[in-house]
C-alpha cells in the first residue's frame, strides 16, 4: 500500500512539483512550501495567479497580482526574471533555451535567458500560454482561437480561430497538435501540418487539467467522473476515435491528472482529494490517496518515478510514496 506524507497548510495550492529531488508547494498567498529535512518556506509573490514546473531547467516559475515573474529553484532560492509595473500576471510559460513567457491582459511577453523581452499584443486578453517543444514557438489561447507566435523571428503568427472562449493551451510533444481548454465543457485541437480541427466535447464540467502521455501517444484531461484520455497515437489524432475513460467514480469528479514520466498510467486526483493512479492497458486501478478535505489543484511525479507531489484547494497537501 503507498505511503502518503501529509503537509497540512493554510490556503490554495496551485502548484505541487519537484525540484531536484524535494517537493514543493506554491499557495496562493505567494509562499513556497518545501520538504527538506523538515518543513521550511520562502516568499515569492505578493499573491500568487501562476506557477508551473519549468522542467528543461528544473525551476518553479511564478507569476502574481505583484506584476512580477519569478523563478524558484531546488533549496528554496528564487531571483526575479521581469516585471510588468502593477499589471497581474494571470499565465506563465517555460521554453526552449532558458525562455520564459507571461502575460498580462492583452499582452503577452517572452523573456529570453539573456534578459531581453519582446512584446505580443492580442485584441482581447490573453488567457494562457505554451512553448512548443520544438523550435522557438510559442501559443497563446484567447477569445475565439489561438495564436501562435516565433519571437525569436520577425513574421506574422498563425492564427488558429475556433469560435469561443479558449481558456488554456498546450502543443503535443511531438510538436504537431495543439490543444485548447474552453469555457464551455470542451477542448478543441488543431493539426498544425494542415490545420485540420479536432472537437473533443461531451465534459459535464470544465477542463481545468491536461496532461501527454510519456511518448505523447495520448493526452489526460478532467472534466468528468473519470480521466478523459485521447488517442493521439494516429496521423489525425483522436478525430473519429473514442476516448479511455479511467478511474471513473459515480460521486466524484476528476480535477486533475498526471501521466507517469515513462509508463502508460496517469495520477488521478478528484474534488474530494483522493488519488488514484489507473494504467491504460487493462484500467487497473491502485488507490494512492484517500478522500482529504479539498479537491486536487496540482500533482507532479519525480524523476525516479516512485514518488507523486500533490497539492489541494483547501491547503492539505503531502507526498504519495509508491515504492512502499
Amino acid at each position: 500500500m503507498p505511503t502518503v506524507a501529509p503537509l497540512d497548510l493554510e490556503g490554495h495550492c496551485l502548484a505541487a512539483v519537484f525540484l531536484g529531488d524535494v517537493p514543493h508547494f506554491a499557495l496562493a498567498d505567494g509562499t513556497i512550501h518545501r520538504l527538506d529535512h523538515g518543513h521550511k518556506t520562502v516568499q515569492a509573490n505578493d499573491g500568487l495567479l501562476a506557477a508551473l514546473h519549468d522542467a528543461a531547467n528544473d525551476r518553479l516559475i511564478t507569476g502574481g497580482e505583484d506584476g512580477k515573474i519569478f523563478a524558484v529553484t531546488a533549496g528554496g532560492n528564487t531571483a526575479e526574471l521581469a516585471t510588468a509595473g502593477k499589471k497581474w500576471i494571470t499565465s506563465v510559460a517555460a521554453g526552449p533555451q532558458g525562455a520564459v513567457a507571461y502575460a498580462s491582459g492583452k499582452i503577452a511577453y517572452v523573456r529570453f535567458a539573456d534578459g531581453k523581452t519582446r512584446e505580443f499584443s492580442h485584441p482581447r486578453s490573453v488567457e494562457g500560454l505554451a512553448f512548443s517543444p520544438k523550435g522557438m514557438r510559442f501559443g497563446v489561447a484567447r477569445y475565439n482561437g489561438a495564436t501562435l507566435h516565433f519571437p525569436a523571428a520577425d513574421g506574422k503568427p498563425v492564427e488558429l480561430e475556433w469560435a469561443g472562449a479558449h481558456t488554456g493551451i498546450t502543443f503535443s510533444p511531438d510538436g504537431g497538435f495543439v490543444v485548447t481548454t474552453m469555457q464551455e465543457n470542451a477542448l478543441h485541437g488543431w493539426k498544425l501540418a494542415d490545420g485540420k480541427h479536432m472537437r473533443m466535447s461531451g465534459y459535464p464540467g470544465k477542463v481545468k487539467s491536461l496532461s501527454w502521455s510519456a511518448k505523447g501517444k495520448w493526452l489526460a484531461s478532467s472534466g468528468a467522473p473519470a480521466a478523459i484520455v485521447w488517442p493521439f497515437s494516429g496521423k489525425d489524432g483522436p478525430m473519429g476515435k473514442a476516448p479511455l475513460e479511467l478511474g471513473t467514480r459515480g460521486n466524484a469528479m476528476v480535477t486533475s491528472v498526471a501521466c507517469h514520466p515513462s509508463q502508460d498510467v496517469v495520477a488521478v486526483g478528484y474534488d474530494d482529494g483522493m488519488v488514484m493512479a489507473v494504467r491504460f492497458a487493462d484500467a487497473r486501478e491502485v488507490l494512492l490517496r484517500r478522500p482529504g478535505k479539498g479537491a486536487i489543484t496540482s500533482m507532479m511525479w519525480d524523476k525516479e518515478e516512485r514518488r507523486v507531489a500533490f497539492g489541494s484547494a483547501a491547503g492539505d497537501c503531502g507526498v504519495i510514496d509508491i515504492s512502499a
